[in-house]
């Protein structure tokens, strides 16, 4: 799983949770424990999908589209992280004279997608509107 779909999970709850629906890269960098760069760039992703909007000017920032709490993480995860469960590297090779190298690529490839096909369909099942409900429920702390 790679870092972008947690990162834009916790962009959206934070701006779920905050009173005004809206914060700054600043802020929500401080929240994320990351460079506001990087909170930049998977949020210019996400506001190019329509999760969220930007508030030009002094006072500005990210805004959250009331429809994402509807999202569910699987359409995260297709939009962020889809084929990140299967590693860059397969040990073997098709022209390898051994039964195991010749085939181990091809096996790991169909063992990869199933399992990336069930935890889409689990992820499916979970809304933005679930995480921040447990967020809610898990803590006491103010956000950002």
């Amino acid at each position: 799983m790679n870092s972008e779909f947690n990162i834009a999970v916790h962009c959206l709850t934070l701006l779920s949770v905050k009173e005004d629906h809206m914060a700054n890269s600043e802020e929500i960098a401080k929240s994320v424990c990351t460079h506001p760069a990087r909170i930049r760039k998977v949020l210019g992703l996400l506001r190019k999908h329509g999760y969220v909007a930007t508030k030009e000017g002094v006072g500005g920032g990210y805004l959250l589209n009331p429809d994402t709490e509807n999202a569910t993480l699987g359409d995260l995860y297709r939009l962020l992280a889809r084929g990140s469960l299967k590693p860059g590297w397969c040990s073997g090779g098709e022209e390898l004279n051994c039964e195991v190298a010749a085939n181990i690529q091809g096996i790991m490839d169909q063992i990869y997608s199933g399992g990336e096909s069930a935890l889409e369909r689990y992820l499916d099942g979970i809304t933005m509107k679930d995480v921040k409900r447990q967020i809610v429920e898990a803590g006491t702390a103010d956000p950002v």
